[in-house]
Order: structure tokens, then C-alpha cells, then sequence
């Protein structure tokens, strides 16, 4: 069995600093580890996206494949934070703004990620402690 099919997995710009500040944030506060993650640009994240039909290379920041569906943008995050403890976990409520009106803001906001927080010059390493929760082919 795909370990994909049983644990959401977030994809991630391995070499974004705010996604990868937003990994660190995400695996502090999903104690119960219901969530795996893998960089976009790794085989895994790659195949992910092409088994999803998501070769559009807009999508660059954060994906969250759960349930044999993957999402993208805004509906992504607000998905991943229900995985999280309180009070995280409140702001998937944000879900009932239409997502024509929280697209635009998150894509405005990733297209100045690299300027506002830079980016590596290669993708994140795990953690001894976090090996566990990365995926890799």
C-alpha cells in the first residue's frame, strides 16, 4: 500500500524559507503526527503531482494530497490546519470564504515569498527527529 493512501502528505518548495518555517510550525503542533510531508521538487513530490494532474506550474508553494484528492492554495492550508491542535485547528472555519476571494491574497503572497524571505540554495534536510514523517521514494 501507497503510504500516501493512508496519512495526508503536504508537498512543499523545498527551497522557500517560509515553507519551510511552515513545516517546522506545522510538524510542532500535529503532536499525533497524522501528517507527512515531501518537497515538491523530490521524486516523491513529482510523482504526487503528476498522479494528481498537477502540472501546472503555478502551483509552487503548498499541496496537501489526503483522502485520494489533492488540493491546492488556500483550500491546502485551510485543510492542513484541521489536522492541528486548538486553536489552529479553529481557522478552517476561514473555509467559508468563497475561494475566489482567498486565492487572489495567498497568491499574492506566494509570488513575493522569495523576495520578503529569500530561499535556499538547496532543499531542507529532515531532522534525525522528523525522518519519520518525510517521504521518499
Amino acid at each position: 500500500m501507497d503510504p500516501t493512501d493512508e496519512l495526508p502528505v503536504v508537498l512543499f518548495d523545498g527551497v522557500c524559507n517560509v515553507c519551510d518555517g511552515t513545516v517546522d510550525f506545522l510538524i510542532r503542533r500535529d503532536p499525533a503526527a497524522h501528517l507527512r510531508f515531501a518537497a515538491l521538487q523530490s521524486d516523491v513530490g513529482q510523482r504526487l503531482m503528476r498522479q494528481h494532474g498537477l502540472d501546472d506550474p503555478s502551483i509552487d508553494s503548498i499541496v496537501l494530497v489526503e483522502g485520494g484528492e489533492a488540493y491546492v492554495r488556500s483550500t491546502a492550508m485551510l485543510r492542513i490546519v484541521r489536522h492541528l491542535r486548538f486553536p489552529w485547528r479553529a481557522l478552517s472555519v476561514l473555509a467559508v470564504i468563497p475561494r475566489i476571494l482567498r486565492d487572489p491574497l495567498y497568491a499574492a503572497f506566494a509570488r513575493r515569498r522569495y523576495r520578503w524571505f529569500g530561499k535556499r540554495d538547496a532543499c531542507r534536510m529532515p531532522t534525525a527527529a522528523d525522518r519519520e514523517r518525510f517521504l521518499e521514494d
